[in-house]
């Protein structure tokens, strides 16, 4: 059949086996996301996930492109977390693979320099491209949420409810590389989230800390310890030079004459 012919094209080794449960995923979204997922994809594995992800989160063909571009597959579940130790089955499995590592936000550019405030202002103000890249089930409750902890004030950067996990999910946004310091912080955050506004029948709260730039072992000894379920990822943006450098940078075109004269030199 095509669908054979097309999932077998992705890997001979790996098509024994996978053709009953592929062809069954398959019928169910339309022929479009087809040719995207086995045009893109490498092996049947890769073609599994994003066919279960197709259906799961509803995407239309223009946001499967767009998870394909951003090599969704990769970054799904890659989370440096403690859920393992913090949290009971399958509580755990299923927030890993909520969170990804890193998280996209190339539908936003920030110009140079800009602060935390700055990218989490940005993120709100494109609250419907955010939602769609932390993923389904997140709901937006609100930006610098104020707690009131023995008397003194405290402010959330970003609050969620995740429907399908059943609890708060704390988001901490850090403009540089992840240092042992942000986690207790955080730690500090979700047990305040679970004093305060945690019902009797949610799941424990949730911290994600959204860095630059992270080393995975620093991470992990810093969560160690740490008797609330977190993780750590890195988030990469857009960057744009400020409009008083622009005018300061070659353009392309310039840059391919100086390139052009320079092999004239080293030629003659």
């Amino acid at each position: 059949t095509i669908w054979q012919q097309a999932v077998a094209k992705l890997s001979d080794k790996t098509w024994a086996g996978a053709e009953l449960n592929l062809s069954a995923l398959l019928a169910k979204i339309p022929w479009g996301h087809h040719i995207q997922i086995f045009t893109k994809c490498s092996s049947v594995e890769e073609a599994r996930f994003y066919i279960a992800q197709t259906l799961e989160q509803g995407w239309s063909r223009d946001v499967l492109a767009m998870q394909l571009k951003s090599n969704l597959y990769a970054r799904a579940g890659k989370v440096v977390s403690n859920f393992s130790r913090t949290l009971p089955l399958p509580q755990s499995d299923l927030a890993q693979q909520t969170l990804k590592d890193p998280y996209t936000f190339d539908f936003m550019a920030m110009t140079l320099p800009y602060n935390e405030a700055d990218v989490e202002r940005q993120l709100t103000q494109h609250i419907t491209q955010f939602l769609l890249e932390l993923g389904k089930g997140f709901a937006f409750i609100g930006r610098q949420y104020h707690l009131e902890v023995a008397g003194n004030d405290y402010y959330l950067d970003l609050l969620f409810y995740h429907v399908r996990l059943k609890c708060y999910v704390v988001v901490e946004l850090k403009n540089r590389q992840f240092i042992p310091e942000f986690a207790g912080k955080l730690n500090f955050y979700l047990s305040a989230v679970d004093s305060i506004l945690k019902r009797d029948d949610d799941q424990p709260t949730i911290g994600l800390l959204l860095c630059r730039d992270k080393n995975n072992i620093e991470v992990e000894f810093a969560l160690r310890d740490m008797n609330k379920p977190m993780g750590v990822s890195e988030y990469t943006l857009v960057e744009a030079l400020p409009d008083n450098l622009k005018g300061a940078m070659p353009t392309v075109q310039e840059i391919e004459q100086d390139l052009k004269q320079l092999q004239r030199k080293e030629s003659d």
